[in-house]
């Protein structure tokens, strides 16, 4: 793995650092023990290997409604993302949750597992299945969708006026896995 001196997971500092854990989670190296290894286990996907990981940048979506008591909270809304690949955009990500290549090729998954962010302003990771596939391009083979390596994207405080729209924004990479055939 270049670029990630040292240990798979602690060898390399700052952003540097959460991009090789990420790659050791989706290649799922691990050292014995660690905290790390807790969570692939909530994300794994260990009967698919990795077809393509794209980078989004983007926005978590959040509307201000009013629970069963009446109280107002903030509530996830939707995504939208652009999903890049060597800095070029290729796709995008909105709600469904869907993401969509150039080559015409798109997944819609429903989320089955889930493991906290790196801080509490970090959403969290996921496990994806595939429930929607269309096209024949770079997306269509995809089982199981990871989103790994988030930062940022949890909206705080409170809100005032039911309706209201808050953005956050957030990065985050999407592993699209293949079952082992």
């Amino acid at each position: 793995m270049r670029g990630c001196s040292g240990s798979i997971v602690t060898g390399a500092a700052g952003i540097a650092a959460r991009r090789c854990a990420a790659l050791a989670l989706a290649l799922g190296i691990f050292p014995a023990g660690t905290a790390q290894a807790q969570l692939r286990d909530a994300i794994a996907t260990p009967d698919a290997g990795p077809l393509l990981t794209l980078h989004a940048e983007g926005a978590q979506i959040y509307e201000c409604k009013s629970d069963r008591d009446g109280k107002l909270g903030w509530t996830f809304r939707e995504p939208i993302a652009a999903l890049m690949l060597d800095g070029r955009t290729v796709g995008r990500h909105y709600a469904g949750p869907t993401w969509e290549h150039v080559d015409g090729s798109g997944v819609k998954a429903k989320v089955v597992g889930s493991a906290p962010g790196a801080s509490a302003a970090d959403i969290p990771w996921l496990k994806l299945e595939v429930v929607e596939r269309r096209g024949a391009g770079a997306l269509a083979g995809a089982d199981f969708v990871q989103r790994i390596n988030t930062v940022g994207g949890v909206l705080q405080g409170s809100c005032e006026r039911a309706g209201s729209l808050r953005s956050v924004a957030y990065a985050a990479d999407y592993v699209f896995r293949r079952k082992d055939r």
